[in-house]
């Protein structure tokens, strides 16, 4: 391919981002040019998401979108991978003639040949970060093992295969060269990190590597899946210096019903000993939650002792989906009996209950210096998080400072509202 300028767009989750970020240190290896603007660009690469219908639209939307530009010669080609194409390539070729070509998940060799590139197996690990510079993601595995009805990542990922320890720990030394102040580590589950290569969950064992980077100063956990959580992770966490007191579990849910059905392999009484051990264990630990509302066994009862929980344990951040039904799940069996309307109505009645909980918690940092770092500048303003905030879903702390993105800064906090703290 003579095209030297390639954008590229992700779509979706920080996973999809890290793939993108490998795809582009390859193609400039390959003496290809990544630009920012799509503007300029002779090559469009999408890298899509299927994960649920609303990613689905954004991706359609995003190809056509940039499909649109090759009609007035500003755009040569485009290209198109990722998950929505792994679970509907077919689909695509049919209905998206504007498109040159498709590639599914784990085909960047592929995506390259297409360039006429090859894969530099010498950079194994190597990015182009399209992150601030001061953070970057860490993907230490791919692909998932459980079986939970709703979700259609193994059959878009596949099965769960972990990176040895010593190809995550020196992609991480990459990062901390390149000034990465704060890894986050993320995979489908990282909890099962490590047993399908070494048989035992090694994740325990990677953190305490992690810690201790020279020039690492957060390591902050995601995605981890609660049934047979390694407890002994949480010494680590306690412990580890740089490790931040935070933890991403998504429960989705809390009823045995709907667990059950869920196939999460975990009952609510094991849920609760978890999480409340997860505090008792990691004093001022911040425990972060993702939930799904409106799935087909969810009736009214189910729900309210969904809600009442999270009134009652209080999680520092929290997420929420309405149920969408996924083509290839086991739960697409169970059709999809919670209309609409009543989704959104549990949608926004989670979100109300957790509002009111996050402006209490805030509420209480008023007063206090906490120590932030610099995700950006806006006006004569920073903005920035917490040990206890990750970046674009938690919250953040605005204040008025000439403070560099990357920067580690102590603000004493003198109001809060619900996603945002204020201070000095």
């Amino acid at each position: 391919m003579s095209e030297k300028k390639i954008h590229i767009i992700t779509v979706g989750c920080p996973k999809n981002q890290v793939d993108s970020e490998e795809l582009s240190a390859q193609l400039k290896a390959n003496g290809y040019s990544i630009t920012s603007s799509l503007e300029s660009a002779e090559v469009a690469v999408i890298n899509t998401c299927g994960f649920i219908d609303a990613a689905k639209q954004e991706s359609i939307e995003t190809i056509l979108r940039v499909a649109e530009r090759k009609k007035s010669n500003g755009l040569k080609k485009v290209i198109v991978t990722g998950c929505l194409v792994e679970r509907y390539k077919k689909e695509l070729r049919e209905g998206l003639h504007e498109v040159d070509a498709f590639y599914g998940t784990n085909e960047i060799g592929n995506v390259l040949k297409e360039f006429g590139a090859e894969y530099k197996y010498e950079m194994l690990g190597e990015r182009l970060l399209s992150s601030p510079g001061h953070y970057a993601y860490l993907k230490i595995s791919e692909g998932c093992d459980n079986p939970c009805s709703f979700c259609a990542i193994p059959l878009m990922r596949g099965k769960h295969v972990s990176k040895p320890l010593e190809q995550v720990v020196h992609e991480a030394e990459l990062l901390a060269q390149k000034g990465v102040k704060e890894l986050i580590v993320i995979g489908q589950d990282t909890t099962y990190y490590g047993l399908d290569i070494y048989g035992k969950r090694e994740l325990p064992e990677l953190m305490t590597r992690l810690n201790k980077l020279d020039g690492i100063e957060w390591i902050r956990l995601m995605y981890a899946y609660p049934a047979k959580f390694p407890e002994e992770l949480l010494d680590v966490i306690r412990d580890g210096e740089k490790i931040c007191k935070y933890i991403d579990i998504p429960i989705q849910h809390v009823s045995d019903d709907v667990l059950r059905s869920m196939r999460r392999g975990i009952t609510r009484r094991k849920l609760e000993e978890l999480l409340y051990k997860i505090r008792e264990s990691i004093p001022g630990v911040a425990i972060r939650t993702t939930l799904i509302v409106g799935y087909p066994a969810e009736g009214e009862r189910e729900f309210e002792e969904l809600i009442k929980f999270v009134e009652e344990f209080k999680f520092d951040r929290l997420g929420a989906f309405t149920y969408s039904p996924e083509d290839g799940t086991t739960a697409s069996i169970l059709g999809d009996p919670v209309p609409q309307d009543e989704k959104e109505r549990r949608h926004a009645a989670i979100m109300e209950a957790q509002r009111q909980i996050i402006e209490e918690l805030n509420g209480r940092k008023i007063g206090k210096t906490l120590k932030v770092l610099v995700d950006k500048n806006e006006g004569d303003n920073c903005v920035g998080r917490t040990s206890h905030d990750a970046p674009e879903i938690d919250t953040e702390v605005i204040f008025n400072s000439k403070s560099l993105p990357g920067e580690f800064v102590n603000i004493k906090i003198h109001d809060a509202h619900e996603h945002d703290l204020y201070g000095v």
